[in-house]
């Protein structure tokens, strides 16, 4: 009778987590919601292109105050100028996340600029992709700097911000790898799986502060179709492709939906959701099966690409939108390739 009751208080948690990830809209906002947007500010951290960008856009035609932070200053000057053209009120603040003199300075260019902050967003983070052993360390411990000790940094300042001021909700962007961890992607999955177990133990610490208007956020998107494949260091032997990539607004509009309606994870679509829900049913099983995706698109079909450290180091001028064309590359790749060599 105990492990069953166990056993069904898994199962209940489970569908409880998944029920609420599917609440999340990925539909733009209704009419209350875009009216809650209103003069709220948002610090943004990479929001050069990808789901920052996105995110930038979608929050400006509602009227938000936007602080936009990332390595590439001209390319946010670039999305500034379109966010001006709203209407609403930006600063701009090049920041290199991996360095906590910048994020301070970004803390404090932030609250100077609009006297307080009511969400901040780290998007920031890059890949590496290939076998363990075939990726520099040097490499890999440069994704950790940028994906984990640099959220950890943005983290401590937005807290620090949101503790002085009695509110406000940070959002840390994971991955369905912080779940499901993925071959070929093993530092990037261990980097996500670290910001969920330090979100998750923020949040028990701000509910035994007492600190009950201040948030934490772990958003899971399944892949998406963004700069980040193009960005990522990638030592495969192949060109950086993955099945089934979402379309990146659907993450987009979910992180907007879920700055107004915190909650402490949520799994971005129904792929992230099932890989959530299949994970704790049957963990070895699932890590197997996406094993063999990652394995089939990365390795066995992926057409021949050199290696590259990508935007580890010095930022990629390239990939400058909120999508990335890898579907479409993928799917002219596919075409070119004899049928029997197609996933």
């Amino acid at each position: 009778m105990g492990r069953f009751r166990a056993f069904a208080g898994m199962v209940f948690a489970v569908l409880s987590v998944v029920a609420l990830g599917g609440c999340a809209s990925t539909r733009p906002l209704g009419r209350y919601d875009a009216a809650a947007v209103s003069g709220r500010t948002y610090v943004l951290v990479g929001a050069s292109s990808g789901f920052g960008q996105g995110v930038a856009l979608d929050l400006a035609r509602y009227g938000a105050n936007l602080v936009l932070a990332g390595r590439r200053g001209d390319l946010l000057e670039e999305v500034a100028n379109r966010v001006r053209a709203t209407g609403a009120q930006i600063s701009v603040v090049p920041t290199d996340i991996s360095r906590p003199e910048d994020v301070q300075r970004l803390a404090a260019a932030a609250v100077g600029r609009f006297g307080k902050v009511d969400v901040w967003i780290n998007f920031a983070g890059i890949g590496a992709i290939g076998r363990f052993w075939d990726i520099p360390v040097t490499d890999q411990a440069r994704l950790l700097d940028v994906n984990l000790k640099g959220v950890l940094y943005a983290s401590n300042a937005a807290i620090r911000i949101f503790r002085h001021q009695g509110y406000g909700t940070l959002i840390n962007l994971g991955s369905i790898d912080s779940e499901v961890p993925l071959a070929y992607q093993a530092a990037y999955s261990a980097s996500k799986a670290g910001v969920r177990g330090m979100d998750q133990a923020l949040a028990q610490e701000l509910r035994l502060a007492g600190a009950e208007d201040i948030h934490v956020v772990t958003v899971e998107p399944w892949a998406a179709d963004t700069p980040w494949w193009g960005h990522a260091a990638n030592y495969s032997g192949g060109t950086p492709r993955m099945a089934a990539m979402d379309d990146p607004w659907k993450v987009v509009r979910a992180i907007v939906w879920v700055s107004l309606h915190p909650r402490a994870e949520l799994p971005v679509g129904w792929k992230a959701q099932a890989s959530w829900f299949s994970h704790h049913l049957a963990p070895q099983l699932t890590e197997h099966v996406s094993a063999n995706i990652a394995d089939r698109y990365q390795i066995e079909t992926a057409p021949p690409a050199p290696p590259t450290d990508g935007s580890l180091y010095q930022a990629d001028p390239s990939g400058r939108g909120v999508e990335g064309g890898v579907r479409a590359r993928m799917q002219s790749e596919d075409q070119s390739r004899p049928a029997a060599a197609t996933p």
